[in-house]
């Protein structure tokens, strides 16, 4: 409809019949209902809101974005509907305000929202036009219309979900650390790794000359020794764990019974799950189909795990590890009773260097992770402080599977 369309018709409502005036109802509902399809098209969030923040207008993606119902969202304030939203701090400028903010209902999503306020010109214009018979208002008239319909009347949001890119431009920084991580894992491999032999070779002299000690003196020298290299020991493994972190091996895939690799790595934790007099359960789903896997590289993930837990349990837990399948993944769960981890902490976890122990080195999980994401799977923790932590891997199922066409298919692919 022409700019002036509602005014000319407000100027008229005396001298028009019902008839005319259903034609013109007729023509706002219609319009009405072509702006509002334009709207549901679009894929940004559209919500209009009146001046005190109550919802005027709201368009599907909108709803998709904040899980909302249209019609029960009408009139309704707009921070009540969209939890933890900042209504004043979106407004308080008096100008358009633009803001990326985090949501977590119904999904967990990034969106840029970007808000300007609605304002109504004076409409002098359609004033000074008069009514049909030429009769224009007086000066007193088109004063008291232009300060009635001037002013802000509300805001209109455009939001954006910019998740994508938010993880997008987070993996990008996560390359960029990993890579100056690498430049330093060669440093660190150097300045280190010749230092460790030194003292390797240096220890087996003093083993040698201690053997030809026959006073007390020499136990003593012996078990000095064996601090010294079990610290070396811990030292070198401290270098193997980082470049293994920063420079994992391309995986050698083999298909592989998953079951097998956790039962192997319990049984190699035998020893310690006497001594600490932990309580390891094992459900080990019995269909599970073979999984392209590097078995090396998936025991050291699943140690690595386990010895987290253990370490968290310290004497006398309860870890449940259990495998499990859907139509498109096999699941293995590593469940704990340990001390769990802070909302604070999670959100570090896979941080190079991160540690909440007083001898971690912080990279324990970041080889899960790179290991896990190398074979194409997911990894999720699940924690609440003080009631356990629940770890979750899932692998893709590799399953090759065959479907006979008919041969009316093949004619019908082609054409």
């Amino acid at each position: 409809m022409k700019a002036g369309f509602l005014e000319k018709l407000i100027g008229r409502l005396g001298k028009i019949g019902p008839e005319e005036v259903q034609n013109y109802l007729l023509r706002l509902a219609q319009e009405k209902g072509f702006l509002e399809t334009v709207f549901n098209a679009i894929q940004e969030g559209i919500i209009v809101s009146d001046s005190a923040g109550r919802i005027t207008y709201l368009n599907d993606a909108a709803c998709d974005l904040f899980g909302l119902e249209g019609e029960a969202s009408i009139g309704k304030p707009l921070d009540e509907r969209v939890r933890g939203l900042d209504w004043n701090a979106l407004t308080h400028s008096g100008g358009p305000v633009t803001r990326d903010l985090e949501i977590f209902y119904p999904r967990n999503r990034f969106i840029n929202f970007y808000s300007v306020p609605l304002v109504i010109e004076p409409r002098d214009a359609a004033g000074a036009g008069g009514d049909d018979s030429g009769n224009r208002p007086s000066d007193s008239d088109r004063g008291s219309t232009s300060a009635a319909t001037t002013g802000q009347v509300g805001y209109a949001i455009i939001m954006r979900d910019i998740t994508e890119s938010r993880r997008t431009a987070e993996k990008t920084i996560e390359s960029e650390r990993l890579n100056a991580l690498t430049l330093l894992a060669a440093g660190v491999a150097h300045e280190l790794g010749n230092p460790l032999n030194s003292l390797n070779i240096h220890l087996q002299l003093m083993e040698r000359q201690a053997h030809k000690i026959k006073s007390k003196a020499r136990e003593e020298l012996q078990h000095s020794i064996s601090i010294c290299r079990e610290e070396i020991n811990r030292l070198d493994s401290i270098v193997s764990q980082f470049l293994r972190a920063i420079r994992p091996s391309r995986p050698q895939l083999r298909p592989e019974n998953i079951n097998t690799i956790v039962e192997e790595v319990v049984r190699f934790f035998s020893a310690e799950i006497e001594a600490r007099d932990i309580v390891v359960e094992t459900e080990l789903h019995s269909d599970l189909p073979l999984l392209q896997l590097d078995r090396d590289q998936m025991k050291q993930a699943f140690y690595n795990v386990i010895k987290n837990s253990f370490e968290a349990m310290k004497r006398r837990g309860i870890l449940r590890i259990r495998t499990d399948r859907d139509e498109s993944h096999v699941r293995i769960s590593f469940i704990d009773n340990g001390g769990g981890m802070s909302a604070e902490a999670l959100s570090h976890v896979f941080e190079p260097y991160y540690t909440t122990k007083a001898t971690g080195t912080g990279l324990g999980l970041l080889i899960v992770r790179r290991i896990v994401r190398e074979h194409g799977g997911e990894l999720a923790i699940e924690s609440t402080e003080g009631k356990g932590l629940t770890l979750s891997i899932r692998l893709p199922c590799r399953e090759q599977r065959v479907r006979m066409l008919e041969a009316g298919d093949r004619t019908r692919s082609d054409e």
